[in-house]
């Protein structure tokens, strides 16, 4: 008898434990919201569009892409921070609103190295310096000579305030000892849109982005923010080689969660997320872009992230740069 009781309990308690993790083990049982805190149709928007179509073929379960712009980034940013940390609402992002725009804004809503829990950074892309076809600058040198002549005159557009292609424009300004004329707008389709139609003379954009205009000739590369040459502009110099030094620079696009997410759903998202990484239709559609796969756990995000915040916020303050 005493066995039986004995077993029966045993039971309950297996029994309950199964229970207890039955929700984790089971995630996602509903759609998942991938908030992109840009406009449709910038590098952020592609990646999170392209990486939540693996997740729904994946784990079965719809990955909604929501894009809720503005402030540059931080309104879709605040809306994740202040969601439940069920595993159902993520943050698809560029490095700005996590490691720029917290030096630049007062005010702030989040804290982006404890109100999030990382991810992982999916891909990380240079930025090449372009002008339109028509421009009359041909090197990052026309460049450099005519902003000493005419400072701040030459306009560079970015996605915004406080986004990669604003601050390396603003570094390059304080390593060559020029200045331009920044023009922000809200996300990087609208930035490109008019450097395609000429309204601004040029601009530090992501190289995905510009790629298809570099190629059609739409758009001139005269240097890239990268140690070495890359494959998919081999022509194209790297900054430092044309004369330029202290200007290597990535953009990334990464995934965080709000603070206390389960887990085993933060892993098992990871994991899904590097295995979408490593599936070859979807890798040669990033590498062919021009950016390079990571898919790092979420501990290296982590170290990774308070690095660029700590390097962002020393370009920043060195170049007493304000946005308000």
């Amino acid at each position: 008898m005493k066995r039986f009781i004995i077993a029966v309990a045993l039971s309950v308690v297996a029994a309950t434990g199964a229970y207890a993790q039955a929700p984790a083990t089971a995630w996602p049982e509903k759609p998942v919201t991938l908030i992109v805190p840009f406009p449709p149709g910038g590098s952020t928007d592609t990646v999170a569009r392209a990486i939540g179509q693996k997740l729904t073929d994946s784990l079965h379960r719809p990955f909604i892409v929501e894009n809720k712009a503005g402030a540059t980034g931080t309104i879709g940013a605040t809306q994740v921070k202040r969601s439940p940390p069920d595993g159902y609402t993520f943050l698809v992002t560029s490095l700005g609103p996590l490691v720029i725009v917290p030096h630049l804004l007062k005010g702030m809503q989040y804290d982006p190295l404890t109100d999030f829990d990382t991810i992982t950074v999916a891909v990380q892309a240079p930025n090449v310096l372009v002008v339109p076809a028509a421009s009359p600058h041909k090197s990052v040198q026309d460049v450099i000579a005519y902003q000493k002549k005419n400072p701040g005159k030459l306009t560079f557009s970015s996605s915004g305030n406080g986004s990669s292609d604003h601050l390396t424009a603003e570094l390059f300004w304080q390593q060559t000892g020029t200045t331009g004329l920044h023009v922000p707008y809200k996300g990087g389709a609208p930035a490109i849109t008019d450097l395609l139609g000429g309204q601004v003379d040029a601009s530090f954009q992501n190289v995905n982005a510009v790629i298809q205009h570099i190629r059609s000739g739409k758009l001139r590369a005269l240097g890239v923010t990268t140690a070495k040459r890359i494959a998919v502009l081999p022509d194209v110099p790297t900054m430092d080689e044309a004369g330029v030094k202290g200007l290597e620079v990535y953009s990334w696009q990464a995934v965080v969660g709000p603070k206390g997410l389960p887990p085993d759903v933060r892993n098992k998202l990871q994991a899904a997320i590097v295995a979408a990484l490593s599936d070859e239709q979807l890798k040669q559609q990033f590498t062919s872009q021009g950016f390079e796969i990571v898919g790092n756990t979420p501990a290296q995000f982590a170290e990774f992230e308070a690095r660029e915040y700590a390097r962002w916020k020393r370009v920043i303050e060195t170049g007493k740069i304000t946005v308000e």
